[in-house]
């Protein structure tokens, strides 16, 4: 018995737009994570790139749950002895709201070169403007 390893064409990747405005941090990054990867679609295989590119807008506009807007820090090692710095997700939505996204999503997919080549085809926006219309993205309904 051979194992059927499926197509992936390329040229068929779709573009979707994903509001933010109001959506729960965790769990829009799930259903981003598994568009990226392509757990939406009938074709697809854990080790291969099926997944669709995600434009998330309005990324300030995220929300956390609890006290993590307070409590939660993300910590950045600069390689330096001392050199651990802290920001609580009110600081870092503060100034880089969209790292928050990413930083959830990136959680949520391999960490391989898979992984890599997965994150690049996320794009993250403070506004509700972005500059791929030309793709012809389609709204879809972030998880709430």
């Amino acid at each position: 018995m051979k194992t059927h390893l499926p197509k992936v064409n390329l040229d068929q990747r779709k573009w979707h737009v994903i509001d933010a405005d109001g959506a729960v941090l965790g769990r829009l990054a799930v259903q981003v994570a598994d568009i990226l990867r392509g757990k939406n679609k009938p074709v697809y295989t854990p080790h291969l790139d099926a997944g669709d590119f995600v434009i998330v807008i309005n990324a300030e506009k995220v929300r956390v749950t609890g006290k993590k807007e307070v409590a939660k820090e993300f910590m950045t090692y600069s390689g330096w002895k001392g050199g651990e710095k802290y920001q609580t997700v009110a600081e870092v939505r503060a100034r880089h709201p969209e790292k928050l996204i990413e930083h959830a999503v990136k959680g949520m997919i391999p960490k391989n070169r898979l992984g890599r080549v997965l994150l690049t085809k996320l794009k993250v926006f403070k506004g509700p403007k972005h500059p791929h219309a030309a793709q012809k993205p389609e709204a879809l309904k972030a998880a709430a």
